[in-house]
């Protein structure tokens, strides 16, 4: 069981002073939260491409190699990377110089991306949304099998015997298919054999995506593949503190006014104090609390959906630096190993 943080770098106004972070004060706050989540003992970091003002990290493998020499063990990922409107040789190559200067930590998981912002700004049409997807994690998991590579499509030109380098010191460089719940994207990312990661977030029951997971396993020893051997993660926003009204209450205004943007953007209603407390509940996709309720909300989702990898996405909005840095702390110290008790537990009881 792994245990890691995710982060989309956002700069939005503080909700005390309406004050916007800089980009660039920002990113340097990232790599201090990667540099200290290695030191606690945490697994995996994900840093999430965007192309917004509200957004840092529109180049998630530069962050994370900023904080790679300064890091040992944990593992540094996209979370996710657009994959439709990048360039799949560019991106293999972006993650293989980051598993070079971390000797072997490095990941991709790519996605199709919840904005939009990027096609317009890399000249893609967005009826092409699907298609473009499909063929471009075609061509990245070509990529990822052979140092020479021919190759032609639709959307890019062809490639005709040319080597990708450099090559990465994991051989293959890991690629996971990122998704928020579609049964298309469980059924792509089994029949392809490759790790999936769902982002449980909204008002919802985590365990409903138990489902998914099931999808994902189905279709992956339809395609012959060991399913016992493929990873699945979570994502999914939430907040550590020393007690648990703590946590609610210094989680809360950061997340509402996060959340009501993207309701006006979307044109859906608008999120309310009840929605919120609500999700905080043991049955809600909110992981808010003491150490001790957010490790119990964990391990009731491994129970029950099947994860072996969980990522807590914090802060949601601009929170204090502080604050996230002692979430992190906690989830590393306290959470962690919380989690990872019981679950060898578990796994002792059903050999």
């Amino acid at each position: 069981m792994e245990l890691g943080v995710s982060t989309f770098v956002e700069t939005t106004p503080d909700v005390e002073t309406g004050e916007t972070m800089s980009h660039a004060e920002r990113l340097r706050e990232v790599v201090e939260e990667i540099v200290l989540a290695d030191q606690v003992g945490l697994d995996v970091f994900g840093v999430g491409e965007h192309h917004r003002h509200d957004f840092a990290a529109s180049s998630p493998a530069v962050v994370m190699a900023a904080a790679a020499s300064l890091t040992t063990r944990i593992r540094l990922t996209s979370a996710v990377m657009i994959l439709s409107s990048s360039d799949p040789v560019r991106v293999f190559q972006d993650f293989a110089t980051l598993d070079g200067i971390s000797n072997g930590r490095a990941e991709i998981m790519v996605g199709r991306g919840s904005f939009t912002e990027s096609f317009p700004l890399f000249g893609y049409d967005l009826k092409d949304y699907e298609e473009i997807f499909n063929e471009k994690l075609d061509l990245l998991l070509k990529i990822q099998e052979s140092e020479k590579v021919t190759w032609s499509g639709k959307h890019r030109p062809v490639i005709h015997n040319l080597g990708i380098y450099p090559r990465p010191v994991q051989n293959p460089l890991p690629v996971w298919i990122g998704s928020a719940g579609s049964p298309e994207s469980a059924i792509r990312a089994g029949s392809l054999g490759l790790p999936f990661a769902l982002a449980i977030i909204g008002n919802v029951n985590p365990s409903q995506y138990a489902s998914q997971v099931r999808l994902y396993k189905e279709s992956a020893a339809k395609a012959g593949y060991d399913v016992s051997r493929l990873p699945v993660a979570s994502h999914s926003h939430g907040f550590i503190a020393e007690n648990r009204q703590m946590a609610v209450e210094k989680f809360f205004p950061s997340t509402y006014a996060r959340t009501n943007v993207r309701a006006r953007e979307k044109g859906i209603p608008p999120y309310h104090r009840s929605d919120y407390d609500a999700a905080c509940s043991f049955e809600g996709a909110l992981y808010v609390g003491d150490p001790e309720t957010v490790a119990n909300k964990i391990i009731h989702l491994r129970k029950h959906v099947g994860i072996t990898r969980f990522f807590l996405h914090v802060p949601h909005g601009t929170m204090p630096h502080a604050d996230v840095m002692q979430a992190i702390r906690l989830l590393g110290t306290e959470v962690a190993p919380r989690v990872r008790e019981e679950v060898a537990r578990l796994e002792i009881n059903n050999q």
